[in-house]
């Protein structure tokens, strides 16, 4: 199962930030020496039923490109990943995503809301998450993959009541 993992996010972070990619060079790509191209075909059918990987016909060749869920499930990789690049030391920032996606948006909610537990945020109050975590650049990303304007607010401030930062604190030491 962890050969398929690995595989699947070969193919995520080589479509991650293009329009698309040709089929042949999507497997030039991805193909090693641990990967057959076998692994590889039945990992993109996978993903492509899944929906994390959309592919385009054309009448010359097939082409395939990255969803946004691909995307969170990309992210959802890298946070898990004990190799991650965030910073696990407080710098004396507090970083707070608000929350406000319509009942109509139920997936997207829940799948922010997975986000926001894996990179280790806490929910004090019904949509407000906390983190004293640099993550607010993968916020903004998502905010802006997922088109969402008003709905995520992201703020970062070195200034939160003494009770509420107490809280926190706890919360984060523990």
């Amino acid at each position: 199962m962890a050969k398929v993992n690995k595989i699947q996010e070969k193919i995520l972070e080589f479509l991650n930030g293009k329009k698309a990619s040709n089929k042949e060079v999507l497997f030039e790509g991805v193909e090693s020496a641990e990967t057959s191209k076998y692994a590889v075909s039945r990992t993109l059918k996978g993903l492509t039923e899944g929906g994390l990987v959309e592919e385009i016909d054309t009448e010359r060749s097939s082409f395939y490109k990255i969803t946004p869920e691909g995307r969170n499930k990309l992210r959802n990789i890298k946070l898990s990943s004990p190799t991650s690049l965030v910073s696990t030391n407080w710098d004396g920032f507090w970083r707070i995503v608000i929350l406000d996606i319509p009942e109509d948006r139920k997936s997207e909610r829940n799948s922010l809301r997975y986000i926001l537990k894996k990179a280790g945020f806490v929910c004090l109050k019904n949509s407000v998450w906390f983190s004293p975590y640099p993550l607010e650049h993968l916020f903004m990303n998502i905010k802006k993959d997922m088109g969402l304007g008003d709905e995520l607010i992201i703020l970062v401030t070195q200034y939160i009541d003494p009770i509420s930062e107490e809280k926190l604190l706890e919360i984060f030491k523990g």
